[in-house]
């Protein structure tokens, strides 16, 4: 089964928990420092929430994707939308998200960067549960997107963190 992802930069975490957990009646099925995500059943939905700067901006899109089965379905993915000739950044075994990775990632016309993507493993396990900030892991950096392409991509999508810190 695939599911959308919708990831959501959030200046309140607790209250942005508090809320998704009533809107769609479940609790995050990940909690680790500055992050949750909820794995909703109907409609399939992948809800993340990273945290922001407590700074009270309005939450805001962070990236959108599309959680698969496996690695041979983002390999089809790469295949297909190369060959429909859009430019992919292709990332494997990365770790992100608080979990390895395997993922293409594209570009929409609204400059909105559109992961395809596999969880291969949970990513520092030891953390499920806390809401401080760990060490090396702030969501606040963009850690979901791709690394900078030539400089054809806002500089605000083109940084990565290694920490594993948003899935």
């Amino acid at each position: 089964m695939s599911r959308v992802q919708l990831a959501l930069r959030v200046a309140d975490l607790e209250g942005s928990i508090a809320f998704y957990s009533k809107l769609f009646g479940t609790e995050p099925a990940k909690r680790r420092p500055g992050y949750a995500n909820f794995a909703i059943a109907e409609p399939p939905l992948k809800l993340v929430l990273l945290e922001g700067d407590a700074d009270g901006a309005p939450t805001r899109l962070d990236h959108l994707g599309v959680e698969v089965e496996d690695p041979g379905r983002v390999a089809a993915a790469t295949a297909r939308l190369s060959g429909e000739g859009l430019p992919t950044d292709v990332e494997e075994a990365t770790t992100c998200c608080y979990a390895v990775q395997d993922k293409v990632w594209v570009t929409g016309p609204g400059a909105e960067r559109w992961e395809v993507y596999t969880v291969l493993a949970d990513a520092q396990p030891e953390l499920e549960g806390q809401t401080a900030s760990a060490d090396g892991c702030d969501t606040g950096d963009g850690c979901c997107a791709p690394a900078a392409n030539g400089g054809t991509q806002p500089v605000e999508l083109a940084l990565v963190s290694a920490s594993g810190c948003c899935d």
